[in-house]
């Protein structure tokens, strides 16, 4: 297949604007989820993790030697082509572990990125993955299998702690993610960074990527960095120096006891709700992203 060269997105960016009338002020989760196949286009992430879009993702193959794709019915297994290139190292590596086959790959992003109907901010340039906690001990669950399986929740007292389904492989997973150069981030729930942080005995640089967030115990969060020589990709800052060992603890104490809520101003407006993204809050690429063929 012939693809456009990148410049062609960015210089008629501009006219596709122009041309998109009504869709230009239309919910972008509505633009882009209704996407089916990728954007024709050299591989480029455009924006920021949370405000961008993708040309020519590939996808994840629904099912691999040492992989499966989850929840097929999302169409969200697509991604830059790095990121499908790291899934498939990683779920080489977890293949090799005891008791796992290789791994079962959640939302990555849609075919042209960009805001998602449900679920999460991010997820829209390509870069991000989720990878379920549930071991894949088989690679050769159906479709239905898929939509209706469920990952496992590995946290205790509201994520303050690992429960009994944590094992070293997860810690082995987690760490061989963020040991890889590729990767700028990886989100887990707190008790995950601070069991992972208590048991590391080795080289501990790598605990430096992995943070603590809301959620994240059905599985982990993966980012990775703006590929090199990448325009137009916004790179997330880097973490704080050090471990991060001890902020990880800050967010289990406060689980574990939480801080008096902050008392309310009276006169303080009442919060305004989200805005939804529109076209035009995207990178002026993710117009002819949209209607590339």
């Amino acid at each position: 297949m012939v693809r456009a060269p990148r410049f062609v997105l960015t210089l008629a960016a501009s006219l596709v604007l122009a041309l998109a009338g009504e869709s230009h002020a239309q919910a972008a989760k509505q633009l882009f989820g209704a996407q089916k196949v990728p954007a024709t286009a050299q591989p480029a992430a455009f924006g920021g993790y949370s405000r961008g879009c993708v040309a020519g993702a590939i996808e994840l193959p629904e099912t691999g030697p040492t992989w499966q794709a989850m929840r097929l019915s999302r169409n969200r297994n697509w991604g830059h082509p790095d990121t499908i290139r790291f899934l498939q190292d990683l779920s080489d590596f977890a293949a090799r572990l005891p008791g796992w086959q290789g791994l079962y790959v959640g939302d990555i992003s849609q075919p042209r990125g960009g805001p998602m109907l449900t679920g999460h901010a991010s997820h829209q340039i390509g870069l991000d993955a989720d990878i379920w906690m549930l071991p894949a001990t088989r690679l050769n669950l159906t479709r239905n299998e898929r939509e209706n399986i469920s990952s496992i929740s590995l946290r205790r007292a509201e994520g303050a702690y690992v429960n009994a389904s944590w094992t070293r492989q997860h810690h082995e997973i987690i760490k061989a993610a963020a040991s890889d150069p590729r990767v700028a981030r990886i989100f887990v729930f707190p008790g995950a960074k601070v069991q992972m942080c208590n048991d590391e005995t080795g080289n501990r640089a790598y605990l430096r990527k992995i943070r603590p967030w809301y959620g994240h115990h059905y599985h982990f969060h993966v980012r990775l960095n703006c590929p090199r020589g990448t325009r137009g990709c916004v790179d997330q800052d880097a973490p704080p120096a050090g471990d991060g060992c001890q902020e990880a603890q800050g967010w289990v104490n406060n689980i574990v006891n939480p801080p008096p809520p902050a008392p309310r101003d009276p006169n303080a407006p009442a919060p305004k709700p989200r805005r939804e993204l529109t076209l035009a809050d995207l990178p002026d690429q993710c117009a002819a992203v949209l209607r590339s063929r």
